[in-house]
């Protein structure tokens, strides 16, 4: 497994690689739990070759938010790939990805604004940068990310498609379905910051959703089943909902009620130090 920390050698690694066939890349932040080997694992069964970045985006961090905080377990996330045949491992350090007198940005608007692009304002757009920085410096065919950050997958694909980027296409971009506890709880790098006793009220939020979209399926109105899950989080433990919507799947636009079209329930919440998001089909 190759470790890469400069643009030259990564674009030399990169060409050698691709000789043998299609390149996969999953973009990550570190901190790796068995949601980011899920997507290993599914990238090697596309791919001749699996690239995996680690790269702290402090763009994609707030004020206030938990950039010094964020885990940075860089030699046990080194191992963990290893262990998964992993041929190429692109860490750059900030000054890299952004070096000095550096003035873009990238913008998705639409998809990036409600949601997490209401909480966290320029949340989407250091994601858009990022990742675009990354498709074009390592060149994947195909890239991979986590369906937790429904989102985010959403943001990317756009960004993709409007970009005509040559790597990937819009549809190689895939989405691999959240991997979760025993108890429901979507994994997430931010669940290492729970107390035990948190942990065990944040499993409220995979049930309180679980029985809202019962409740839509059954054909009660949105705002009612959205107002009682909040209710049930905050009785749980939670100290706030940020947001609990029901949207389009695809343009994330909001709905009062489940009609004809794929939808999809988005809820963010805090509990403790962890601002926890997830997302359920409807």
């Amino acid at each position: 497994m190759q470790i890469i920390e400069a643009l030259v050698p990564l674009r030399m690694a990169v060409e050698r690689l691709r000789q043998d066939g299609p390149l996969a890349l999953v973009p990550t932040m570190g901190a790796l739990h068995q949601g980011h080997l899920t997507l290993v694992r599914e990238a090697k069964a596309h791919a001749a070759h699996v690239a995996v970045s680690i790269f702290v985006n402090p763009r994609q961090f707030g004020a206030g938010e938990d950039l010094a905080a964020y885990p940075r377990p860089r030699e046990a996330d080194l191992a963990l790939l290893q262990a998964e045949g992993v041929s190429l491992v692109w860490a750059p350090e900030v000054p890299t990805m952004y070096p000095q007198g550096y003035a873009t940005n990238v913008s998705v608007s639409g998809v990036s604004e409600p949601l997490d692009g209401a909480a966290r304002p320029g949340h989407f757009d250091g994601v858009a940068t990022v990742v675009c920085k990354l498709f074009n410096q390592v060149q994947p065919d195909l890239a991979l990310f986590g369906e937790k950050d429904w989102q985010q997958l959403a943001v990317i694909r756009r960004m993709a498609h409007d970009l005509d980027l040559s790597r990937p296409y819009a549809d190689d971009i895939y989405g691999v379905p959240t991997v979760r506890e025993a108890d429901g709880l979507a994994l997430s790098s931010r669940n290492a910051y729970l107390t035990a006793e948190e942990r065990q009220q944040a499993a409220a939020l995979p049930r309180a959703m679980q029985a809202a979209i019962g409740k839509l399926q059954a054909g009660e109105a949105a705002a009612p089943c959205l107002a009682e899950l909040q209710q049930a989080l905050l009785a749980a433990g939670f100290a706030s909902v940020d947001y609990a919507e029901l949207c389009d799947a695809s343009t994330l636009v909001s709905l009062g009620a489940k009609g004809d079209a794929p939808a999809r329930l988005l809820v963010a919440a805090r509990i403790g130090r962890a601002r926890l998001i997830d997302n359920m089909a409807v």
